[in-house]
């Protein structure tokens, strides 16, 4: 995959639907580039019929897997990325408590929304721009201070962990990117359900604007689709 278009590049992992889906639509509105990644051919189709050209580039992987994060790699050669964004959220049962909560439904949990994302940010990050954004999606519910209500507890769990390991990887890093925890607010999607107030539009047209805003901004930070700080 080389580099040809004079224009900026996000890569969205986790684009198959719901808000991943809706970054790579907002991002494709404001003419930038996008590469998405999907798990299956439904999600491939599904961004394929957007009808978007060579300005989209749709590439197979599970964030679980490492073989396919190496992959990846290989498939972003040539390829400076103004914004890397994983998007990777499963949720059990929100109602039963962390003593009630099977081993392995925590397990998968924590994985795929801590563990794997910081995985394929370690992976690709590099391939970021020194002035360019990296960045997860959490939610509000990792705001550990901000936890006043209880329930959720092994999706909070893992949203709070990822928070943390965003902040050492940045750490760690201390270069010129922007590094950011993203909280979509609450959404219509299949875990937002229908009573939530935010449309799939709205959330993602308002991460991009604040990742765009962001840039160049360095450090790491918690905030929200609206760029407003959440605490830790």
């Amino acid at each position: 995959m080389s580099e040809t278009r004079d224009c900026k590049v996000a890569l969205i992992v986790g684009a198959s639907r719901g808000l991943g889906f809706g970054l790579v639509e907002a991002f494709l509105a404001r003419d930038w580039d996008v590469v998405a990644t999907v798990r299956n051919a439904r999600g491939r189709a599904a961004l394929e019929a957007l009808g978007a050209g060579d300005r989209l580039s749709v590439l197979t992987m599970d964030v679980t897997v490492e073989e396919d994060i190496a992959r990846l790699r290989q498939e972003l050669a040539g390829k400076m990325l103004d914004v890397l964004f994983v998007n990777a959220g499963i949720a059990c049962d929100p109602a039963v408590s962390v003593e009630d909560t099977p081993v392995g439904d925590f397990v998968d949990v924590m994985v795929t929304n801590a563990f794997a994302p910081l995985r394929v940010i370690a992976g690709v990050h590099d391939r970021v721009r020194p002035d360019g954004v990296v960045a997860a999606m959490s939610s509000n519910m990792g705001s550990v201070s901000g936890n006043a209500g209880g329930a959720w507890e092994i999706y909070r769990a893992s949203k709070a962990a990822l928070n943390q390991l965003m902040k050492s990887f940045a750490a760690r890093h201390a270069d010129d990117r922007t590094y950011l925890a993203v909280s979509p607010g609450w959404v219509r999607t299949d875990m937002g359900g229908d009573f939530a107030p935010l449309d799939i539009a709205t959330s993602t047209s308002g991460i991009v604007e604040t990742l765009i805003a962001r840039a160049g901004e360095r450090g790491v930070h918690f905030v929200d689709f609206n760029n407003r700080v959440v605490p830790w």
